[in-house]
């Protein structure tokens, strides 16, 4: 692990002006860059630390707080430890936050984000990577399907509603992917049950796209976030183990 340097930086997009935190390995650079989507609960200390843990690995992070539209960070009133069984108005307020954010304007968003790593010059030309966390798992398929020459890998951990019904399903933009894509599936998660996941991997398949999807055995809808309730050690290590292969690969 090496020394890095972070900031809060703001990022301007078509409908404002997103909060985002901006690391980095401390040096001249250049490095490869990464997108990191937020899950439901937001750019806060353990996302800023996630993203540190990729710098000190050679990378250079841009974490944008996607509920701008809504405020900046903090969005949300939360506790340092998050437990939303003990806490349901939690959700209560989460809920319609996510709700607002549709897929038109998370790719919208996304050219936005991609722009703000391709234009610093602490990262390295060309595609970048992009890594999501439950909700953000479904803005990183969406980005790498709407953004292929821009994306070269896309990792999703613990998403949920992947492959629905729905006309516009995250994976519906399957045959538009580019990028070498991996997904860490929770074992027990209710929003991705196991005909969703069939469904995202036939997608895949059908499409040509290099893939990977696995299933954490024990694993909860958000393990890899440790200051919630659904932390799991040893689905977060394999997370980790995973998601610098993968960043190895690519870069």
């Amino acid at each position: 692990m090496t020394s890095i340097q972070g900031t809060d930086v703001d990022v301007r997009t078509e409908d404002g002006v997103a909060d985002a935190y901006f690391v980095h390995p401390d040096g001249p650079g250049p490095y490869p860059g990464v997108l990191l989507y937020q899950d439901a609960f937001g750019l806060r200390p353990h996302l800023r630390s996630m993203a540190d843990r990729l710098a000190g690995e050679g990378y250079a992070v841009l974490v944008p707080n996607v509920f701008y539209r809504h405020g900046r960070t903090p969005v949300f009133d939360l506790p340092a430890f998050i437990d939303p069984e003990a806490r349901p108005e939690i959700w209560q307020a989460i809920g319609p936050v996510m709700q607002a954010l549709t897929p038109e304007l998370a790719v919208r968003d996304a050219d936005a984000y991609l722009r703000r790593l391709e234009e610093d010059p602490l990262v390295t030309d060309g595609p970048v990577a992009v890594t999501g966390y439950c909700m953000g798992a479904r803005l990183a398929l969406y980005t790498a399907g709407a953004h292929a020459g821009r994306v070269a890998a896309m990792a999703g951990f613990h998403g949920g509603r992947l492959a629905t019904d729905a006309p516009d399903s995250p994976h519906l933009v399957a045959d538009r992917v580019t990028a070498e894509v991996y997904f860490g599936h929770a074992d027990a998660d209710a929003s991705m049950p196991p005909e969703q996941q069939r469904r995202l991997e036939e997608a895949l398949t059908a499409a040509g796209v290099r893939h990977r999807c696995e299933v954490y055995p024990g694993a909860h809808h958000g393990y890899t976030q440790a200051d919630t309730s659904a932390y799991d050690k040893d689905g977060d290590e394999r997370h980790w183990a995973a998601l610098l292969d993968l960043l190895a690969r690519t870069f």
